[in-house]
């Protein structure tokens, strides 16, 4: 058999999988060679010791601001009723704890509690599930809500002022209205062009920007940039041809290179596009994952290098590439020890980088992991790649 002709046709075959891989903009798991990858080791002494009386909810959101601090997003009102033994209701109270804690809690760089306040108040819809936060740059605390009427983002100053509020509870009119959102799930901003960029994705589902300062909608595109599209997708199904519309945008996160990250969890991608929502890239998160999808949230590290992704579904934190979106490794898994994680829900890195996640459901904590400089991945299994 002459084994020239079957060398030269596998060539070519191999070539035209690459040129089509590169064209689908579909970033597939590589192998890590000697790539190094960032370690953290957990910090069992973060957060320091809470008021006693308190009632922690499950973890909504979490940022780091400028200054190190950081925020904590939780709900309350999820907690039961042998969680508010001292709270409003009970007269007498039937034991000393517990309280639900204020929703937003500020800490410092050492796990010290700063602040903390939130709620319903005058001039404004407090969400009734408590979703995103984020702090910009100017210490203007910007938050979501992911409930069935929450259609609306809240900017306060950092004391709990409120300063302003775009959209109104149960107002959506669906992906296509520029007033109102539709559960909204995390935001970031843009202070130097004063954008707010919500991942509008528990109802709607879409990538909306609106203006920091007017609170004017500017504008808004679906996956792939395609115009937002609120038709029945149907059950994920991991084997089906790609589906053009995010079925669940939770988080949205902003490069200095001025590229816009978004984390469509449940059809397990992490989608890149432009400021103006041009299409750019998307890489996969372990996509045979079912239940609520593996692309909960994002975060950058301090060099931007890697991209951290919470995946709430496998009880990790991957790590990839930021500029391919190749999986490199994973860090956690399910427990409710110290260290270990049971449905992450919430990322943040602070200027050092330590990474910081917050967990929804039975754990309803935060946690420190601190950066340990680099090292070889672990050498597990990585996700398979997309068929």
């Amino acid at each position: 058999m002459n084994r020239k002709p079957v060398l030269a046709v596998a060539t070519i075959g191999l070539a035209l999988c690459a040129m089509w891989a590169l064209r689908s903009n579909i970033v597939r798991a590589q192998p890590r060679g000697n790539t190094q990858v960032p370690k953290f080791e957990y910090d069992p002494t973060f957060p320091q010791p809470l008021p006693e009386k308190w009632a922690i909810g499950a973890i909504g959101g979490m940022a780091v601001d400028s200054h190190d601090h950081i925020w904590v997003l939780h709900r309350p009102g999820p907690l039961q009723k042998n969680e508010r033994f001292a709270g409003a209701g009970m007269t007498p109270p039937r034991a000393e704890c517990c309280i639900p804690a204020p929703p937003v809690l500020e800490f410092d760089e050492d796990g010290k509690l700063l602040a903390s306040w939130g709620g319903p108040g005058k001039g404004y819809e407090w969400p009734s599930v408590e979703h995103g936060i984020f702090v910009d740059s100017k210490d203007r605390v910007w938050l979501a809500g992911s409930g069935e009427k929450d259609d609306q983002v809240l900017k306060f100053t950092a004391q709990g002022k409120f300063l302003g509020q775009f959209g109104h509870q149960g107002k959506s009119g669906g992906s296509a209205d520029t007033h109102n959102l539709g559960g909204p799930a995390n935001l970031t901003v843009d202070t130097a062009h004063n954008e707010l960029y919500v991942a509008d994705g528990y109802r709607n589902r879409r990538i909306i920007v609106i203006d920091t300062e007017t609170l004017a909608f500017k504008r808004m595109w679906g996956a792939y940039g395609n115009k937002p599209d609120d038709k029945d997708l149907g059950p994920y199904n991991p084997d089906a041809p790609l589906v053009k519309q995010f079925r669940l945008p939770h988080n949205v996160a902003l490069s200095k290179d001025g590229l816009v990250y978004v984390a469509d969890r449940v059809n397990n991608r992490i989608q890149v596009f432009q400021r103006d929502g041009t299409f750019v890239r998307e890489g996969f998160i372990a996509p045979k994952t079912l239940l609520a999808g593996a692309a909960s949230g994002i975060a950058f590290s301090p060099d931007q290098r890697f991209l951290y992704v919470i995946d709430g579904a496998n009880h990790h934190v991957w790590i990839l590439l930021r500029e391919t979106l190749q999986v490199l490794d994973h860090i956690g898994q399910q427990g409710i020890f110290g260290g270990s994680l049971n449905v992450p829900h919430a990322v943040a890195v602070d200027s050092k980088g330590n990474l910081y996640v917050g967990e929804n459901f039975d754990a309803r904590r935060f946690q420190r992991f601190v950066y340990k400089g680099m090292g070889a991945p672990t050498g597990k299994t990585l996700p398979p790649p997309k068929p």
